[in-house]
């Protein structure tokens, strides 16, 4: 009974320093692991202006009548006139296309009791420019007062009348602002780990941050300012 009993004491000795050494050894590695996994992050920014290589204008014109034949031939003489402007500009023909006329009756408006107007129908249509000709475009945009001297009354000023520029040439760019956003994280990487007397090393790991497109003023909307942030995180050591 008594060997048993040494026996068994020996063995729960030996599981104990087992248990002990296991415990030391794991924590000794979790010490390493944890000074290996120190990291810095660092963040590169790159931005650049490019011209927007899409016009799209809408043109919108209007004209009243009190009779509907004659409030539809002067919109069809109006889109005549304002596609001849335009093609004797230098507008190709396949960039120009018309939307259909909205037509709105005074007489038939279910509310209200207006009786008191010069015109029983109003008229409304916009003819579409959409043109890589950025620029030639917009020097016709300046001139279009000429055929407001004429008689065509053209609307202005409204959110969906206003020219919008198109940049669709960002998968041209992309490459080269992704490597210039990283290389710039690395260079704020490298300055903080010389700051902390480490090493900067491998790259642990990265993001390319959302590409973004927007006017770079509100003056020169054509001008588009395109800007990506790209988030590095990487290894330090001693």
């Amino acid at each position: 009974m008594s060997g048993n009993k040494s026996n068994t004491t020996i063995l729960g000795l030996f599981i104990f320093l087992g248990l002990f050494a296991l415990g030391f050894l794991l924590a000794n590695t979790a010490l390493k692991i944890k000074e290996y996994e120190r990291t810095v992050t660092a963040k590169g920014l790159s931005e650049h202006d490019y011209n927007a290589n899409i016009v799209i204008w809408p043109i919108r014109f209007t004209e009243a009548a009190n009779n509907l034949s004659v409030i539809y031939n002067a919109l069809d003489s109006d889109v005549a006139k304002i596609k001849k402007f335009l093609l004797k500009k230098g507008i190709k023909e396949n960039e120009i296309s018309l939307s259909p006329p909205s037509i709105n009756d005074k007489l038939a408006r279910q509310y209200g009791n207006e009786t008191n107007y010069s015109f029983r129908y109003t008229a409304m249509q916009t003819l579409n420019v959409y043109s890589a000709n950025v620029g030639l475009v917009r020097s016709v945009m300046g001139s279009l007062s000429d055929l407001g001297k004429k008689g065509i009354v053209f609307r202005s000023g409204e959110y969906d009348t206003s020219p919008q520029y198109l940049f669709t040439k960002l998968n041209t760019v992309k490459p080269k602002m992704i490597e210039e956003a990283t290389k710039k994280a690395r260079e704020v990487a490298e300055k903080f780990a010389a700051d902390s007397h480490s090493k900067l090393g491998k790259i642990k790991r990265a993001y390319q941050g959302q590409f973004t497109i927007s006017p770079r003023d509100d003056n020169n909307p054509q001008i588009k300012k395109v800007r990506v942030v790209t988030t590095v995180e990487y290894y330090l050591s001693d």
